[in-house]
């Protein structure tokens, strides 16, 4: 299903729309260069959304030869810690990016309060002693124009010894703020007098208990953008209807060259939730294991599940830029992955759910060692040594008492080839008390060294293996899509995101791959042949291998709805 999709996405990518507008604004000479920033709130791991962003606003940089700064948005104390901060710094390098430089909102929080003291003393700001529930009942709605608050007249005098007392926390939280003099009519919300500074007793973690006021994010982030000289603001559709109160701040408050906003639509993936609220009760709740847990939507979830940053490019490049809503199908996310381990990832063998084979004329005792490359395409991954010997592990499924139609594997009386090593005729099985199958016996052919036949005779199934004497013992964590529905948010009133869950999102298994991969560092990556794509864990060790399914060789989840 994804590659059927992937010519269309491909034919949108010829016209990125946000080009187009900085190709015009160098033409005519609005701007003489192109600089973006990526601002996103240290208050949680970033997602495969901000991915999105990160490639727009970095990319840009990269097509125009431009600056691209990474900005902190950090004026919600409450919520923000520089665990979120390194996670964020981390995760954008992960994905090939580099910015030009570091900076926090919090850096500006001097410029953004004489900002605010200038909008008072030209009369376009005032202090509000009305209660948020009298705020929004002021405010109005979409069909009905707001209500002036009665403390929009009062003099500048006493708004700025207000504000300054607002400063030094002389009131209580809640019991004043700081709003815009606008237009109570407006018909777009934002503009009817928006709050843009409000009393918060918080401990900052960049600027301790300097300030017990702090500026609304519709109001520093338009300060912050020009304080940086950012000339194209990129940001997603939801903040289209900010788009005008953007505009207005830099205008009363700013000098000379302005940025202009731009926005796209964000990338909304099925299966999948990226909200942090969300996220975040997913975590504290011990549903996952952590903000990078394999089965999260989070870039460092998707890193240790052994997705290549090159894969999440490719992604983000193929679903485009656009201004239209649409829900981007999972698959195409794991068809990019698949595409870019089968091209780069080394090949091994792993048994997942082993049973015995005893090959009985093979002699006792006897061990060979095949060398054997890792990838078909790439000799200069090299080659590794697999042991041969009499007693060998296979998967249970590649043996049936009674095979069905068309079945390939072994059964008795059938010839299969095993991988590199020789072609074997299946004679019979052994089982326990209960009936349950213990061992399968074959006999092999040693004139079909390498899985050919010098005679020409063919066989239709292959099967691959590991030595049952020298072998890595690995757990290995089966991943399947956190959420078994489309939709898992809880948006529609009825049911909760929790409901949603996938009881089998995680399934643990102990299995045995060929020893090679006992040397397996941290994010290396390999195709387990047959199996699908793994990746060693971030906790594996030599002592304990650990390996995470990253993705299967084949969509399998669609078929299985």
């Amino acid at each position: 299903m994804a590659k059927e999709n992937t010519p269309e996405i491909k034919e949108e990518i010829a016209s990125n729309f946000i080009h187009d507008f900085i190709d015009k604004d160098l033409e005519s000479g609005v701007y003489s260069r192109v600089q973006t920033r990526f601002p996103p709130e240290p208050n949680g791991y970033l997602h495969i959304g901000h991915a999105k962003a990160i490639c727009i606003n970095f990319g840009a940089k990269e097509k125009y030869h431009g600056i691209c700064n990474l900005r902190l948005d950090d004026t919600n104390p409450t919520k923000e810690d520089t665990e979120y901060v390194e996670a964020i710094e981390e995760d954008i390098k992960w994905l090939g990016f580099d910015w030009d430089n570091v900076y926090f909102a919090s850096d500006y929080f001097d410029y953004i309060y004489d900002c605010a003291i200038k909008l008072i003393k030209k009369g376009k700001a005032f202090v509000c002693d009305l209660t948020p529930e009298q705020q929004r009942e002021y405010r109005g709605t979409l069909t009905e124009p707001g209500k002036e608050s009665p403390y929009r007249n009062r003099s500048i005098e006493e708004n700025l010894d207000l504000f300054e007392r607002m400063t030094k926390g002389e009131f209580e939280a809640g019991s004043k703020v700081l709003r815009a003099k606008i237009d109570m009519s407006s018909s777009n919300l934002n503009m009817r007098d928006p709050i843009i500074y409000r009393i918060m007793f918080a401990h900052h973690h960049r600027t301790g208990d300097k300030w017990c006021v702090y500026p609304m994010y519709d109001f520093a982030h338009p300060l912050s953008d020009a304080c940086e000289n950012v000339t194209h603001s990129l940001c997603s559709l939801e903040f289209e209807n900010h788009r005008p109160l953007y505009d207005w701040v830099v205008n009363e408050c700013v000098e000379g060259e302005k940025p202009r906003q731009i926005e796209f639509a964000r990338l909304n993936l099925n299966y999948t939730l990226t909200s942090k609220r969300k996220c975040l009760k997913l975590v504290q709740d011990g549903i996952v294991d952590g903000w990078n847990d394999p089965r999260m939507a989070t870039i460092s979830g998707m890193r240790r599940r052994g997705y290549p940053a090159e894969a999440i490019r490719d992604f983000c490049e193929r679903i485009g830029v656009s201004k239209a809503y649409s829900v981007v199908d999972f698959a195409l996310l794991e068809s990019c992955v698949r595409d870019n381990l089968n091209r780069n990832s080394r090949r091994a063998m792993a048994v997942l759910d082993p049973i015995k084979l005893i090959i009985d004329n093979y002699p006792e005792g006897k061990v060979e060692e095949l060398e054997v490359e890792y990838h078909p395409d790439h000799p200069e991954y090299g080659t590794r040594k697999i042991p041969f010997s009499k007693e060998l592990l296979i998967e249970r499924d590649d043996f049936m008492i009674e095979p069905i139609k068309k079945y390939r594997r072994l059964y008795i009386g059938n010839e299969v080839r095993l991988y590199k090593a020789y072609f074997v005729t299946c004679t019979g099985y052994d089982t326990d008390d209960a009936g349950n199958v213990t061992a399968v016996h074959c006999t092999y052919d040693p004139e079909t060294f390498g899985g050919d036949s010098p005679d020409g005779r063919k066989v239709k199934g292959t099967i691959h293996w590991v030595s049952a004497n020298d072998n890595a013992k690995a757990e290995v964590k089966l991943y399947e899509r956190l959420f078994d529905v489309p939709n898992p948010s809880d948006e529609d009133g009825v049911s909760s995101f929790e409901d949603n869950l996938n009881p089998n999102s995680l399934t643990t298994v102990t299995a045995y791959c060929e020893k090679s991969l006992a040397s397996a560092k941290p994010g290396d990556k390999f195709q387990f042949m047959r199996d699908g794509y793994f990746c060693a864990d971030i906790t594996s060790t030599e002592e304990k291998l650990v390996f995470n399914r990253t993705v299967q060789l084949r969509d399998s989840f669609n078929k299985k709805q």
